[in-house]
Order: C-alpha cells, then structure tokens, then sequence
C-alpha cells in the first residue's frame, strides 16, 4: 500500500495541469462526453431495437439526467456549462471572460465528439445489422441517432425559430437559477435543476428537430459520423440543415440574456444596489453622528 501511495502521488504530481483555462477546457470535456454519451445513447436503443428498447419520454429523460450528471462531473472546476450557448451568454453577462468563449466550445465540441464515439463502438454490431449499411436520411436512418436533423414538415426558417426558440428558454431558466438575486437554487441543487429544464425542453419542444440547442452537441457528433461512414451527406441533409444548430442558438442565447434582464435581471440587481446604497448611508450617517458625539 505504501508503494502504491508513492506511485499515485508522483502520478498525480506529473499530470498535474497548473493552466487554470486548459483545467477548465479538460472538465467542460468531459462532461459534454457524459452528456452525449448517456443522451444518444439513449436514442440509439430506442431506434436499433425498433422502439422495445426506448421511447421518446426515455429519451428525454436521458438527455436532462445527463445533463445534471455532466455538470456534477465538471461544474467545481469549470461551470458546468457543456454547451457554447451557455457560455456565450455568461461572457455576454460579463460574468465570464471572452477568451474563455473559443477554448469552451473547441473542448465541448471535442466531448461530444468523443461521446458520439463510444456509442458508435458500444453499438457498432446492431448499426450495421440494423440496415446492413449507415443511412444519413430516411426510415432506416442511424445518423440522427448522433446529431440532429429536421423533420419531414419542418423548413429551414421554421427549424431556426425553433432552435432560437429552444435556446432562449434554456438561457432564460439557467439565468434563473444562477441568480443570487432572483430565489436561489440551494447550494448543490443547481446541476439537478438545469437538468429538469433540459427535460422540459425535449418533452415540449422536441418534435421538430430533437432540440439540440446546443453547437458543440450537434456539431462534434456530425463530425463524428462524417469520419465514421455516413459521410458529407450529414453535412448537405435537409438543405445544410447541420448550420442551424450551429448558429441558431447563439441568437436565442442573445435574445434569452435580453429578455431575462429586461424582465427581471436588471429589476431585482436594482433592487439589491439601491438597498445596498441605503444600508450604506444608514452606517455613514451612524458613523458621523457617533463622530460627532465624541467631539462634544
């Protein structure tokens, strides 16, 4: 045992990373990984087993479980963010730095990247029994399993508003909860109750497209099956619908950080200011009066 002590010490001791971002970055990793792990690996039962292995409510189910285990792995270290979206509008906020923006979302993206892998090796046998080859689009498709794709109804302006739409209520409850001044979530509840907004939002809002609000959820996947055998069909689908994903959610974070401030954000910090203000004038009129006391 002392051996063994020595040996994990001196392990410890040199892959120990001191750049707090790279820290950062590695732990935002690996939580998008649990995230898209435990999510597809949800949608993948449910459509290689032909519905008797899952359901949409599983799936959704899955997807904000994740979720919440995803922000319990890294949320100390770096927030728990697991989504581009997320962090954009934290730097918009201010309260997160912009150079933390671009490391964020390559090492979310690379998670997802990688979480899309296992499931790809986890069920690498029923892929490929289930249609004796790897489909983008259609009733035997398995590239929607890993990334999203839009719904035979739906259109691309459709399936922006959808995406902006999604994001912005995402943005709008995570605000909600982060908030010191708005009813806080108890200490350690935070990644639970991010969680169940996540579950919300796939059970109300994930018929068109799978709600991926999300770039790095949808975009590291994509990239996945392109290098796996899907191919650049997964790119050229439903009209280039992968630019969507994309960039649809940083507009609704936009809109989310606006819509949330300009309604209560900026009303209850106005409210802690002025009280805070008062509470300071209270204690200098304290202080010039006992000041003045004790010069008579």
């Amino acid at each position: 045992m002392g051996k063994q002590k020595i040996w994990l010490d001196k392990l410890a001791r040199n892959f120990q990373i001191r750049n707090l971002l790279l820290r950062q970055a590695l732990a935002e990793c690996l939580g998008t990984l649990i995230l898209v792990m435990f999510g597809c690996g949800a949608v993948a039962q449910l459509v290689l087993s032909g519905g008797s292995h899952g359901m949409f409510l599983t799936v959704n189910f899955a997807f904000g479980f994740a979720a919440t285990l995803g922000i319990l792995v890294c949320g100390q270290v770096s927030g728990g963010h697991l989504n581009p979206a997320v962090t954009f509008a934290l730097c918009l906020l201010g309260r997160e730095r912009w150079r933390k923006f671009p490391m964020y979302f390559a090492f979310q993206t690379l998670g997802a990247f990688l979480g899309s892998g296992i499931i790809f090796g986890l069920y690498f046998d029923a892929l490929w029994g289930f249609a004796g080859k790897l489909i983008v689009t259609g009733p035997n498709a398995t590239a929607g399993i890993f990334a999203t794709y839009p719904g035979e109804h739906l259109n691309l302006l459709n399936g922006f508003f959808d995406q902006v739409i999604g994001t912005a209520a995402l943005v709008v409850c995570i605000l909600a909860i982060v908030d010191p001044y708005n009813n806080p979530i108890p200490q350690g509840l935070e990644a639970f109750t991010v969680g169940f907004v996540v579950l919300v939002i796939g059970l109300s809002m994930g018929f068109n497209s799978g709600y991926a609000v999300n770039p790095a959820r949808d975009l590291g996947p994509r990239l996945f099956t392109s290098l796996a055998g899907w191919g650049t069909e997964v790119f050229t689908a439903g009209k280039c619908w992968f630019l969507v994903p994309i960039f649809a959610p940083f507009i609704g974070s936009t809109f989310g950080v606006i819509v949330y401030q300009l309604m209560v954000g900026y009303h209850q910090e106005g409210e802690a200011r002025d009280k805070k203000r008062r509470e300071d004038e209270e204690k200098e009129e304290v202080r010039e009066y006992l000041q003045t006391v004790n010069i008579g």
